[in-house]
Parts: C-alpha cells; structure tokens; sequence
C-alpha cells in the first residue's frame, strides 16, 4: 500500500500588506514507513465503541468547519477527517501521541490551559475533555481511512518543503535569558544590556565614543521622545539645573508633552497602514480617519497598557464603557480595522479580509 501525503492551501497574511499565498503543508512523509490505517475489525471492539460514541461526534460538530475535508478551509494546515491527518498533525507538529495525553497538542489545546485554545468559541465540557484523554490514552483509535488524492507536498521550486529552518527562526523560539558577555572594558559598562553593545563592537574592532555631553545629550533625548529639538530656552535651563536627577526630570517632562504620543503614536500608524483614503482603485478619502490618528496619539499620551490597546483597536465596539467619552473611544479605535490599502470593490471575500486583517 502506497503511503499517503495530502496537499493542504493555507492561507497567510502579514500586517503590512495584503498577501495570499498557497502552501502545501505535510500532512505524511512518502517512504517512510508510515503504517496505513487499521481496519475498524482490527480495533479492540470497547475503543472501537468509545471513538465512535464520544469522539467522531465531537470533532464532526467542533472541530470539521476548520479542520475537515474543505481545502479551502483548513486551518494551520491540520486536517483531522481521517487518521493520518491526526497524527500527522499540521503547521505545529502531530495533533495526537498515542498513548501519552499530556504530550499530546490535540489535548493541550481543549484543556485550555496554553496558549492555544480550541474550539475557539468555547471550551468543551469537562467530561468530553476527559473522553478525548481516556481515547488518546488507550492509542488513540481511530477507524477513518480517507479516499482523497494524495501527493507529496512541495514547494513551488518541486523540492520538499521542509518547515523545520523557519521554526528555528528566533520570533518561534521560547524566550532564553543569556548570559551577559565578557568585556575587555567593565569600566565601561553601565548595564547588562552594555556588555552586549561593547562586546560586540570589540569583536568588531571598534571602541565607544567619548560620553556625549550635557548639551548632545538634551538633543538626543528630546529628538527621541518628541521628534523636535530643544528650544534655546529648554538648553540654557537644562545646562543651569546642576541638581542631581536633572536628566530624569527632562525626560519626565518630554514624556509628558503631547509630543511624545504624536512622535512615538506615528510608528504605529505605519504598522496599522493609516491613511487619509483607501487607495488602490478609487482612492476614497475617509473624513473620519483622524478619529483613528487622534485615538493613537491619546493612548501613547496616556500610557494605556498595551493589551487594552490591542484588545480595543480589535473589538471596541464589543467592549464595556463607562460613559459615552469612552464608549465612542472605543468605536474610533476599531478605525484600525477599516484603514490600509484595499480595494473597496473585490470580489474575493478572502482577499478581502486578508488585506484588512
């Protein structure tokens, strides 16, 4: 029996651009001894009973619209309409070890105690929970055998696409605290985060600058926080404070200046693709976009933390306020959801909302 690998379009999108891509995800390697299925007379008749009662019901209703047999639909490129899917897994590795629950992805993620927590709209009844440990504990049983065609995955150059070199990249790897490096000049270092700057420009063959002074240093930080320089006014009052702590009382102040949320809320503009129109086809201005704008600068202002800032721009609209201020706050945060280049008359619904996702 040939050994079968299936070819599931994934979808993928940045944040900076619309963009559509088809991969081809392996689901099983060809030629590696992959068993085939077993027959369902091969399975003991009570695990047999047990996948038929309590699991194919529960991954038909919660689990198939993202992850059945529709190519189009799949999800992290894992299919779990037949036995090979499951095991083979996708873009995160095999969704069951048989025989091991807690090593396997499949139960990890409808416990919903990582990161990743599926069925996304809700989690599953304790007891389900525990018919899905009971299964993959007994070897994972699993009578499905699937018809579709299959062939190897590859990329669009024909050779084997292997996913392992992008999972080394450091964005997929857990965080790691390094230890800081030796130095050729510990007088120099202030920080920890020095001993990495100078050890790197000694490998390098580079020495530091001298210090900046008072006067470069008020230039500096006042560029950095607020984009402008300082005022005359602004030098000779900072050269005259000869109090300790009268760095920290500008910086301080530049903070405080809305300047700061104008300087620093711009750099998230250009991640958000904020502009005064659409672009692409007609180029419709939007009159209310510097709602948007505005509402950025104010959080940078106010310091709001960073998860409520996120949390708004993607749901505002559903989130609880205390007042009408707040409430149309949040509406105007959800501006970041409309703007970007797009083309207001497409046709393609998942162009569509890729390019605004």
């Amino acid at each position: 029996m040939q050994t079968q690998v299936r070819v599931l379009p994934h979808r993928l999108a940045t944040l900076g651009a619309g963009l559509r891509s088809a991969v081809l995800v392996l689901a099983a390697g060809v030629g590696v001894g992959v068993a085939a299925p077993a027959r369902a007379q091969e399975f003991p008749p009570a695990d047999l009973e047990h996948f038929e009662s309590k699991i194919r019901p529960v991954l038909a209703e919660r689990c198939y619209p993202c992850h059945g047999a529709n190519p189009e639909r799949i999800q992290a490129g894992l299919a779990l309409v037949d036995a090979a899917g499951l095991r083979a897994g996708g873009d995160t590795g095999a969704a069951v070890v048989p025989g091991s629950p807690d090593e396997s992805l499949l139960i990890d993620v409808i416990r919903y105690d990582g990161p990743i927590k599926m069925p996304p709209d809700g989690r599953l009844p304790a007891a389900v929970v525990a018919d899905f440990e009971r299964w993959v504990a007994r070897g994972a049983v699993d009578p499905r055998v699937s018809d579709a065609p299959i062939v190897a995955a590859r990329s669009d150059g024909g050779a084997d696409y292997d996913f392992g070199p992008g999972r080394e990249h450091w964005a997929y790897r857990p965080m790691a605290r390094p230890a800081p490096p030796a130095v050729g000049d510990p007088a120099w270092v202030r920080s920890d985060i020095d001993r990495f700057i100078l050890a790197r420009l000694e490998a390098e063959g580079l020495a530091p600058v001298a210090r900046a002074g008072r006067r470069q240093l008020l230039r500096r930080v006042t560029f950095d926080l607020t984009g402008l320089p300082p005022t005359p006014a602004e030098i000779d009052a900072f050269l005259a404070d000869e109090r300790p702590g009268a760095y920290e009382r500008v910086v301080e102040r530049l903070l405080a200046s809305p300047r700061y949320g104008e300087r620093w809320g711009r750099h998230w503009l250009d991640v958000a693709r904020y502009a005064d129109s659409n672009g692409l086809d007609e180029n419709i201005a939007h009159p209310n976009a510097f709602r948007y704008r505005d509402w950025v600068i104010d959080a940078f202002n106010r310091d709001k933390p960073y998860d409520r800032f996120v949390q708004e721009q993607i749901a505002g609209d559903l989130m609880p306020a205390a007042g009408d201020d707040e409430r149309f706050g949040n509406l105007a945060a959800t501006g970041f959801l409309t703007l970007g280049a797009k083309v207001l008359a497409e046709q393609d619904v998942d162009k569509m909302v890729i390019d605004i996702v």
